[in-house]
Order: C-alpha cells, then sequence, then structure tokens
C-alpha cells in the first residue's frame, strides 16, 4: 500500500513529522480528521479524488521515458 498512516496529536490536534526522514517526493493529504503520506512516483501522475468535500480516493497513473 502506498498511502501511509500519520498520527495527529489528539491532545494538541498537531501533526508533526521528520521531513529529513523521509526519503522522495511525496504528498501529505488530510481529511476528515485522518493524515496520510501519499509517495510520488518518479514520472506519473497523482490524482486525489473528492467526492461530497472529503477525499476519495488517491490514484497513480505512472509512465517511464524511452
Amino acid at each position: 500500500m502506498r498511502l501511509k498512516d500519520l498520527d495527529i496529536n489528539p491532545s494538541t490536534m498537531r501533526l508533526e513529522i521528520d521531513i529529513m526522514e523521509t526519503e522522495g517526493n511525496f504528498a501529505i493529504v488530510v481529511s476528515e480528521g485522518k493524515a496520510r503520506l501519499a509517495e510520488l512516483p518518479v514520472h506519473g501522475e497523482t490524482k486525489i479524488i473528492t467526492h461530497q468535500g472529503k477525499v476519495k480516493r488517491i490514484k497513480w497513473d505512472e509512465g517511464e521515458e524511452f
């Protein structure tokens, strides 16, 4: 699974992440009190699909240069 759950501190409602610890390119998606880290492909597209103001899914379309 490409999505990794991130912990939100319930007492402070803050999300803390060490960006130097995480390798590569990524996007952080927050919806309905949940946070997830989505790794981005080297070549391709990443689409965040929403429905009624909520994140429904994340789709990857990858390719490689010839």
